[in-house]
């Protein structure tokens, strides 16, 4: 076997690259170098003899009565020395020997064959990480730029940006680091690999990996919820009656939360129970606050939550964190109030309710023109009060005759008490809530 074969074979082997693709980038690039030194007007064929393990160069020229392109062409006298036979118009093929190109020519084959490998390799590298998006890597830390981490996966490198690093997380080079393949972009340098740590996906691949009820599909994982290195909220869901899928997450002695939790830097994680009653899963997921009652407004996603007084800062939790979390996960909006503040909202929507009702006015009206209590319209004049939809004089009249029957005095606005809204969260899947 020749050393040009053996090297084929071996690159091939070493590098994983497909042996007719490195054959057909070896014959273009000494294709390239026979015409970069004769010109490109030069009908030349460039070809791998498998048997002879050698390049093979043919000239081809088309036999003339005069020579005008000494290139091209061959002179039918000087042509029947190699083909007696030969007519006006054949085509004659010579080969060339390409040890003749020289030095130059030589150097840029080489060129031309190692900028082909590196092409090669990188598109091999890009489609077999294409396909592991959505997969967990583990690399080193190499580098820090401008823009995030460089970690080292081996055959390539991959970027971990800083905003899909976990916030207070801090590494150092040669530290080994696991994280979640985002994207796998193409670009002229070769293919750059996204990863992330604080993709809500990652923690559902985490949850694949460590408990085997989740892997092999009878705990399905329905929504992730994070904060990233603070908490995390994971709604799931059992489809075998017999299997608790919260005791399927935790483990024995949460063996496999903490396995979770260690990799997550210490994240708490509360796993909660999906259910496709919205009102239900909504009390899961505020877990692990008591909740006396919900109201669901299904149009508009928005949850009332009301709560016992001594149970609001565990419902809204520091910072707002577990009513915001639990808003994500379930992708509705919650309000929540506590019971004496929600009995003074109810008290005064009764008094509106009362004057709407002797207006023959529906109770929407007045609260789109932002009259929510009996007391803030009659603070308000009869030209504010004819504002509302469908209010006459002779109703405004009405309307004054009534809050003297019933004692509604005036009142004006005040701040608001103590009440936390979630703000909506459409990304989020829908869930359920439990308690770690």
């Amino acid at each position: 076997m020749s050393e040009l074969k053996k090297a084929i074979d071996q690159i091939s082997k070493d590098r994983g690259i497909d042996r007719d693709l490195l054959v057909d980038t070896l014959e273009e690039a000494v294709r390239s170098s026979v015409i970069r030194k004769y010109g490109e007007s030069m009908d030349v064929e460039v070809s791998f003899n498998e048997e002879l393990g050698e390049i093979e160069v043919y000239q081809f020229k088309v036999v003339a009565d005069k020579v005008t392109e000494p290139l091209n062409e061959i002179e039918l006298k000087e042509a029947r020395k190699h083909d007696p036979a030969v007519q006006l118009g054949d085509e004659m093929g010579f080969k060339l020997n390409i040890e003749d190109l020289g030095r130059i020519a030589a150097q840029a084959a080489k060129q031309v064959i190692i900028q082909r490998m590196r092409d090669a390799e990188q598109e091999i590298i890009y489609e077999e990480y294409k396909d592991r998006v959505g997969e967990i890597s583990s690399g080193i830390i190499q580098r820090r730029d401008r823009t995030g981490w460089i970690i080292n996966l081996g055959r390539t490198e991959a970027l971990l940006p800083k905003e899909e690093q976990i916030p207070r997380e801090r590494y150092k080079r040669g530290d080994r680091v696991q994280a979640f393949i985002i994207d796998v972009q193409k670009e002229s340098r070769g293919p750059q690999v996204v990863v992330s740590r604080s993709h809500p996906d990652y923690m559902t691949s985490l949850f694949h990996r460590e408990v085997p009820e989740v892997a092999d599909g009878t705990v399905k994982i329905m929504g992730v919820a994070r904060d990233p290195g603070l908490r995390a909220k994971v709604a799931v869901y059992s489809r075998d009656r017999d299997v608790d899928p919260v005791g399927a997450c935790v483990g024995i002695r949460g063996s496999r939360i903490q396995n979770i939790v260690q990799e997550l830097k210490g994240e708490r994680i509360d796993i909660v129970v999906w259910s496709p009653d919205i009102a239900m899963y909504a009390q899961h997921a505020l877990s692990p606050a008591v909740i006396s009652r919900i109201t669901v407004d299904e149009e508009e996603q928005i949850l009332e939550v009301v709560v016992p007084d001594d149970q609001l800062t565990l419902a809204i939790g520091r910072k707002g964190q577990n009513v915001k979390l639990a808003s994500k996960l379930l992708g509705w909006k919650i309000d929540i109030f506590t019971e004496s503040r929600y009995g003074e909202l109810n008290a005064d929507r009764k008094g509106l309710e009362q004057l709407a009702s002797v207006a023959e006015v529906g109770i929407e009206n007045f609260l789109a023109a932002g009259f929510e209590t009996a007391e803030l319209l009659a603070a308000a004049s009869d030209e504010q009060i004819l504002a509302v939809d469908g209010m006459t004089p002779s109703k405004v009249s009405d309307i004054r005759l009534a809050m003297n029957m019933l004692d509604i005095k005036p009142k004006e606005p005040e701040a608001p008490e103590a009440q936390e809204t979630a703000p909506e969260a459409p990304e989020a899947e829908g869930g359920k809530t439990g308690e770690e």
